[in-house]
C-alpha cells in the first residue's frame, strides 16, 4: 500500500493557466519526489487595461512518501 501526501502550491504564468500549472509541478518537483497527480483547485488572473496580464493557479499536488 502506498502512502500519499498532498501539498498546496500557488504558481503563475504570463502565458496561460496550463503553463501556470506546469510551473507549479516543475517547482514542486525540485524538492518533492514521486509526484503522482496535480489537482487545479482555483484559477484567477490579473487584468490591466482590459487585458489579462497574469494567470494564477492554486494546485494540490500529491506524491508518494517513501
Amino acid at each position: 500500500m502506498a502512502v500519499l501526501k498532498v501539498i498546496e502550491v500557488m504558481a503563475n504564468s504570463n502565458e496561460s493557466w496550463e503553463d501556470a500549472a506546469r510551473n507549479a509541478v516543475k517547482q514542486a518537483g525540485k524538492s518533492v519526489k514521486n509526484i503522482r497527480s496535480a489537482y487545479i483547485r482555483e484559477q484567477s488572473c490579473i487584468v490591466k487595461d482590459n487585458d489579462i496580464t497574469e494567470f494564477r493557479v492554486n494546485v494540490k499536488i500529491s506524491f508518494e512518501v517513501q
